[in-house]
């Protein structure tokens, strides 16, 4: 896949309560480490592999997220929907290949490179060696990590609240879909959009309802409808900044 030909959507809608009170007059992707801040980091290491077309869905004290060269999506209901639903708001993006990336997280060019490496259509970076992550991590539970259970080569199960000892690792929160993966993506998305809106039970997968769904809920549903969802596995090369403990120790490394 030319890296020229795929652009990138970043999530940076939410606000970060886990990181209040520094979270209170600034989104948590505008947090520093060492004197650069997460979403910078972010940009940088995108740029560096050649991945110029970039777009940010942006919502929690959004005017303050304005680098230059970007796209920008306004996420207006953040308060009250989830990660899924704030992707989709950049709908117009997914009409090619896209990496797909949370804000609040840091990893090297080296993660970008196995990922490019998949052919598949839809593939998810997991960490094979994540517990070393949660090792003195009291901030962040390992119930709130999402993991995926894998066979012959492929996810099989992926959320939150699932046992260790049954996962391979932890979906760190980056993805990519080639143009194949994405209209996947947006139809079934779209079907399920309509198909709940005339159930009485509203819930979907391990969602409250379709507008608290995370996208492991989506990916979920594709897995449960027959699609491939292929593993691209790395050891660390990554961070995740939700907590102070986790800024601490950012700041150290």
């Amino acid at each position: 896949m030319n890296k020229n030909k795929i652009s990138a959507i970043i999530l940076a809608a939410g606000r970060g309560n886990r990181l209040s009170p520094i979270t209170d007059d600034k989104p948590k992707c505008l947090l520093e480490i060492k004197g650069k801040t997460i979403l910078e980091r972010l940009l940088e290491t995108l740029r560096e592999y050649g991945i110029n077309d970039i777009s940010i869905v942006r919502g929690y004290k959004r005017e303050m997220i304005n680098f230059p060269g970007i796209k920008y999506y306004e996420n207006i209901n953040y308060k009250n929907n989830n990660i899924l639903q704030s992707l989709f708001y950049a709908e117009s993006e997914m009409n090619n290949a896209f990496i797909f990336s949370y804000s609040d997280i840091i990893y090297k060019k080296s993660v970008l490179k196995k990922l490019f490496e998949s052919r598949s259509d839809i593939s998810l970076i997991v960490d094979t060696d994540w517990k070393k992550q949660y090792e003195n991590r009291k901030q962040h539970p390992v119930s709130e990590a999402e993991l995926v259970k894998v066979k012959n080569d492929q996810i099989i199960k992926i959320g939150k609240n699932m046992t260790s000892k049954d996962s391979h690792g932890e979906f760190i929160g980056l993805a990519k879909f080639s143009e194949k993966g994405a209209e996947i993506l947006k139809k079934e998305y779209h079907r399920v959009l309509k198909e709940i809106k005339n159930r009485q039970d509203q819930r979907f997968q391990n969602a409250i309802c379709f507008e608290k769904a995370y996208l492991t809920d989506m990916i979920q549903e594709l897995i449960d409808r027959g699609y491939s969802i292929s593993n691209i596995d790395i050891q660390r090369n990554w961070m995740e900044i939700d907590t102070n403990e986790d800024l601490q120790k950012a700041e150290l490394n």
